[in-house]
């Protein structure tokens, strides 16, 4: 936060209720992988198995995000030991570049990335809970219903958001577990199937600029489904210690979210076989069904539902925080600060928030918001990443040690792996603009709408403290 802000918290006395900080390592693990594993892992694998046709291309670009993934990890981890506050990517935006830069990340948050990712999800779960229950009631209502659930939860505090988060997160990963598993037994007992399904060619012809391009669109549902992790930085003044525990939650969480992704696939590609897996907009449903019949779908229904539930907690648990960090900005309206004085938590970020992810279940479906919430979110990635070189030219001029002064981590492999993540998020923009100009357009329109907005709230928040 800037000193002007910080002096501005300090004048207001100890008075006013502060974020508690009661996660520790377990939590900001749990959160971490409970912003990456939603109900992308059980729908988006037939997206990429329709833009690359084949075993080796279709696990390799899961293989290839993981490492995307790990990379934007390591950024993460550092960037949240300089700047252990509520806010993440806004924090470092202001701090880095400009208070204009982190209020447009904040602002596609609240209006796009938060809300567009939750209702995408919302519907999933939706979706699921229908067959589960056998009831007539409207998708969409089925998905409304559970961000109101789950906002009202979150008003309740911290620790009870979270404990729900962490039940979900661990409930989720034993169903993606046990389909891992179940498949991985049926085909080491029909090692025809296997033989069959994996063996095929790596490539379905030369090496060409049609196939990269092939590669960079299943990139995009691909990121969607790793993206999540830097949610964690959200609610670092939450955390106990957390230069140490939010960056060893980073790396736990994601590590175990690649090795998940990458087994499922394999045996997405291994039960279905390419074609299948590409017809089947359920594969994780599927899959279960031929192993084990209907108790296997109905099993791995209840896991999709489950892992649904638990990204949209961990989206109404963490995004409000970023309203929160820019409203003591008085780049918000001052609401938006005001913590609940027994749960201490911004209870009207949260219900703003789940308001508008209401809204946008309402107004889009599944394919556009996956659309313009990727470009969106890959855009501010990449620029999230370039303030690790600003923050590290700051401590060579100031002649400082930068391990030393940020909690001990530093990043490994930097500046490569620090490019290389910049890069990869940039061209997932680049091809989405490209393969799907009018969705992915929506965000950028909103993002813009963004610049009159921080002007606006500038002037009111000087008024406001001329008076």
């Amino acid at each position: 936060m800037s000193q002007k802000a910080d002096s501005k918290k300090q004048s207001e006395g100890s008075s006013a209720p502060r974020l508690a900080a009661k996660l520790g390592l377990f939590d900001a693990t749990m959160i971490v992988m409970g912003g990456m594993v939603g109900g992308g892992i059980f729908i988006n694998p037939y997206v990429v198995a329709e833009r690359v046709h084949t075993p080796v291309l279709i696990v390799g670009v899961w293989a290839i995000g993981g490492v995307v993934a790990l990379f934007g990890a390591f950024v993460y981890a550092e960037l949240g030991a300089r700047l252990p506050r509520a806010g993440g990517e806004y924090a470092y935006l202001r701090d880095a570049f400009h208070p204009l830069l982190g209020f447009l990340y904040g602002w596609v948050a609240l209006l796009v990335i938060g809300p567009g990712g939750a209702a995408a999800v919302a519907v999933t779960f939706a979706r699921y809970a229908q067959q589960l229950l056998k009831i007539g009631v409207p998708e969409k209502l089925l998905a409304v219903a559970a961000v109101a659930m789950l906002t009202v939860i979150n008003c309740y505090g911290v620790r009870s958001g979270s404990n729900v988060q962490s039940l979900l997160m661990i409930l989720k990963s034993l169903a993606l577990a046990g389909l891992i598993a179940c498949g991985a037994w049926y085909l080491a007992g029909r090692p025809e199937i296997a033989a069959a399904t994996t063996g095929s060619s790596a490539m379905e012809g030369h090496v060409s600029l049609g196939l990269f391009g092939a590669l960079g669109a299943a990139m995009v549902p691909v990121m969607f489904s790793y993206g999540g992790w830097q949610t964690g930085n959200f609610v670092a003044a939450e955390i106990r210690n957390p230069r140490k525990n939010l960056s060893r939650g980073l790396l736990l969480g994601v590590a175990g979210v690649v090795v998940l992704y990458v087994a499922a696939n394999f045996v997405y590609v291994g039960v279905l076989g390419p074609a299948g897996l590409a017809a089947s907009h359920t594969p994780g449903f599927e899959v279960m069904q031929r192993v084990a019949g209907a108790r296997g779908a109905a099993f791995i229904a209840i896991g999709i539902s489950i892992s649904a539930l638990g990204f949209l907690s961990q989206t109404v648990l963490t995004y409000p925080r970023v309203l929160f960090a820019m409203a003591e900005d008085g780049l918000m309206p001052r609401g938006m600060a005001r913590l609940h004085p027994r749960y201490r938590v911004p209870v009207i970020a949260i219900a703003l928030l789940g308001a508008i992810t209401i809204a946008a279940i309402l107004l889009g479906n599944y394919e556009q918001l996956l659309n313009y919430v990727e470009a969106m979110d890959c855009l501010f990635f990449g620029a999230t990443a370039a303030c690790l070189f600003l923050f590290r030219r700051r401590d060579a001029l100031a002649g400082g040690n930068s391990s030393a002064q940020h909690g001990g981590y530093r990043l490994p492999g930097h500046p490569i792996t620090t490019i290389v993540f910049i890069a990869v998020c940039w061209a997932v923009v680049g091809v989405t603009l490209y393969r799907y100009p009018s969705n992915s357009l929506i965000g950028f329109a909103i993002l813009l709408t963004g610049v009159p907005a921080y002007f606006l709230w500038r002037k009111l928040a000087r008024k406001a403290d001329a008076h």
